[in-house]
């Protein structure tokens, strides 16, 4: 215990001054809370260590799971399973070879495929939801794709956790599994909603439920004899994130995560040592699977279900770092002495550089696109937009609409009640048959592709409306070259300020309508325009038809 202390004491002090120079300098704070750990390593326990990373790594598996979105990704399920079914006949057979080369046995040759093949899900969701936000196409299958790797990690958990590698006890152990999994489901199905009723709307009283249902899973992981990360996924999976009720818990939840942020990533780099060359060899090899190969094949796979290009390059980009799960099972495999070490110290070096590599890369994942994607799959994603869109070429002075979602749509009621020809802009597979069903010109391609806005002509239109509240496509509207008039939307007051003065009509700050709106129905309930009971039913009905709205993409 005392180790313990002691350890957690040196992290976060370590921890601390380097996170003062990343804010100093403005940098990401992953890479120095890693060099943190490699500071502190060589005098803190490294049992202490092993033990805190899977305390760490479970809180964040836990929470990971109660951000997961079962209607958001519902649309994109299939296709991200194809993804994880290519990358595991693929990239793990590859890395099962290589490994073997290296001449590990099969047993280690699989923990090394396992590291090469499945992707992150705390570092690749965290940056996600800073520059894209949860509603978009890439986040969904980036994020379906997560699920599905977390899920086979947990299955190798599972088995190589068994008191013995014997047919009964790895089917006791997957069974096991299989029903915290499906308590979970229950849990997350009937008794969450009870939580938020009997809780009377108190956030404590429901945050205090999340983190006591997140014990009992953890007490029956260490009860039935499996991993406590299947326990925290399972419970992650027990919390709902859709009531809005419960919504002020998962700011909570995101204060207690950072705490266990920089014990993960600290106690990561910890576990890195000395390297020999032939340790390096292993890390070169494994970075090479998990930043080039396994991107790759994930991209191959998503284009052959038909998305576009800039989509699938966005979701490479978001699984091109070492998996949390990947390290939680070699770190069990090291407790019971089924890993060499060479191997582990491999595995950990190239995931401490995997994690370092991801805000550098996510930062120049545009200009990697259109410098080394882009013009591949140009063609290609031509013939598609043209195959999937039905514009009628003779459209002059209309509206182009970006996005289908719930302002989409009453864009799309407005030009039908004034008779005014229009063309949306869509490339959620979510809002697809909606879309074709319900708009008479469409276009279904990508909001940042010239084609996509030549097969719109947008240079005849005279207004297009965005509803994305993503920079990147707004700075593209911004760029065309068009008579059109321009409408964005901007959560961001000082970005809506740049873009009307460089020629946009108007910019929509959410939370300025927000204000605006609620002075109105204030100034209404004064002056009896409406009463209570008809505002509530009215506000009832908006939330009703926004739930839709959470599961679509702008992008």
């Amino acid at each position: 215990m005392a180790e313990m202390v002691t350890t957690l004491a040196m992290v976060f002090m370590a921890a601390g001054v380097m996170l003062l120079i990343a804010n100093y300098l403005s940098l990401s704070t992953i890479p120095f809370y890693i060099l943190a750990g490699i500071v502190v390593g060589p005098v803190v326990d490294q049992l202490a260590v092993l033990d805190l990373a899977q305390w760490g790594i479970a809180f964040l598996v836990f929470v990971f799971g109660t951000r997961i979105d079962f209607r958001a990704i519902q649309a994109v399920f299939r296709d991200s399973e194809l993804a994880v079914m290519a990358q595991l006949a693929i990239v793990g057979p590859i890395g099962f070879v290589v490994a073997s080369l290296f001449g590990f046995d099969p047993l280690n040759a699989t923990y090394f495929a396992a590291a090469g093949t499945l992707s992150s899900t705390l570092v690749g969701r965290e940056l996600l939801e800073r520059t894209a936000g949860p509603s978009l196409v890439h986040d969904r299958l980036a994020s379906s794709v997560h699920l599905f790797d977390d899920l086979v990690a947990v299955v190798l958990l599972l088995v190589i956790s068994a008191d013995s590698y014997t047919p009964d006890a790895i089917a006791a152990n997957i069974g096991y599994g299989v029903i915290l999994l499906v308590v979970a489901l229950f849990v997350y199905r009937y008794g969450f909603n009870l939580l938020v009723r009997l809780a009377d709307g108190s956030a404590e009283l429901i945050l205090m439920g999340c983190l006591s249902i997140l014990f009992a899973f953890l007490a029956a992981a260490e009860f039935t004899g499996i991993s406590i990360v299947i326990g925290a996924f399972a419970a992650g999976i027990a919390v709902r994130r859709d009531g809005t009720d419960a919504l002020e818990v998962f700011n909570g939840i995101q204060s207690i995560r950072d705490f266990f942020v920089a014990i993960f990533f600290v106690t990561v780099g910890a576990l890195v040592s000395v390297p020999t060359l032939e340790v390096i060899g292993i890390s070169v090899a494994l970075i090479g699977l998990v930043v080039v190969v396994n991107p790759f094949i994930t991209m191959l796979a998503l284009l052959y279900e038909g998305y576009d290009a800039r989509t699938v390059h966005l979701v490479g980009t978001s699984t091109n770092q070492m998996s949390e799960m990947s390290l939680i099972l070699v770190i069990e495999a090291l407790l019971i002495a089924t890993i060499d070490e060479v191997l582990f110290d491999g595995i950990i070096i190239a995931a401490a550089v995997t994690m370092v590599l991801v805000s550098p890369i996510r930062r120049y994942e545009q200009s990697l696109y259109e410098e080394l994607f882009s013009s591949l799959m140009e063609d290609r994603q031509t013939i598609k937009v043209d195959q999937r869109s039905d514009v009628d070429e003779a459209l002059r002075d209309h509206v182009i609409i970006v996005g289908y979602g719930r302002q989409g749509q009453h864009v799309v009621d407005t030009c039908e009640r004034y008779d005014r020809e229009y063309v949306v802009i869509e490339n959620d597979p979510l809002l697809w048959d909606d879309v074709r069903m319900e708009c008479e010109n469409y276009v279904r391609g990508d909001a940042l592709a010239d084609h996509s806005w030549e097969k719109a002509n947008a240079s005849d239109a005279m207004l297009i409306v965005s509803t994305a509240d993503y920079p990147p496509t707004s700075e593209w509207i911004m760029t065309l070259d068009v008579e059109a008039d321009v409408i964005l939307r901007s959560r961001s007051p000082a970005r809506a300020r740049e873009w009307l003065e460089r020629g946009a009509t108007y910019v929509a700050v959410p939370d300025l309508l927000a204000s605006d709106q609620l002075l109105e129905y204030i100034d209404a309930l004064d002056n009896g325009d409406v009463t209570i009971e008809a505002l509530r039913d009215e506000h009832l009905a908006e939330l009703t038809t926004g739930d839709r709205d959470s599961a679509t993409s702008f992008s």
